[in-house]
């Protein structure tokens, strides 16, 4: 089953927003980040960490489901399939990858937020818990890779997408 034309670009288009999105929100999770590592204001560096909640709470979270969300709509609805192509498999595995890593880390993420709004807390542990500086450029790689599949869309088919063209091939024409 495929599209039609209008649809396809529609949810072409969101995916590709929400996709964005994901990305350039951990961009400015990880500018945020930064801050908390350089800056030698204790109240710009709680300030950092407390501007990390809404982005990652109403920007990242919502972003990765959407991107997951619509590139499966775009697997199964378009011709390129959600199991028949490697680059999409791989798409799929590091999206659902980077979400689970997501959902997981927005527990620890939680617990530094409270430290950083608790005044008594120092700078100096403040800037030990990190902000997260590792999970946000690893997720900007991931991200960067996932684009990257999404352009140049390398060649190869799985076995399961070899044989759908098998079975395509073999059909009588009408």
């Amino acid at each position: 089953m495929t599209m039609t034309p209008r649809i396809r670009k529609f949810a072409l288009t969101t995916h590709i927003t929400a996709s964005v999105g994901w990305l350039g929100a951990v961009i400015a999770y990880l500018a945020l980040a930064a801050v908390t590592q350089i800056n030698h204001d204790a109240q710009m560096v709680r300030a950092a960490y407390l501007a990390l909640d809404p982005i990652t709470s109403y920007v990242i979270v919502p972003m990765s489901f959407a991107s997951l969300l619509t590139g499966i709509v775009m697997s199964l609805f378009t011709h390129w399939g959600l199991f028949k192509h490697y680059w999409v498999v791989f798409k799929l595995l590091l999206t659902v990858f980077a979400t689970i890593i997501l959902l997981g880390f927005t527990q620890t993420l939680n617990k530094m937020i409270s430290l950083a709004a608790d005044p008594t807390t120092s700078i100096l542990d403040l800037r030990t818990m990190g902000a997260g500086m590792n999970h946000a450029v690893g997720a900007l790689l991931v991200l960067l890779i996932i684009t990257i599949l999404s352009v140049y869309k390398p060649r190869g088919t799985t076995r399961y997408g070899w044989r759908k063209e098998q079975e395509k091939r073999n059909l009588p024409k009408p």
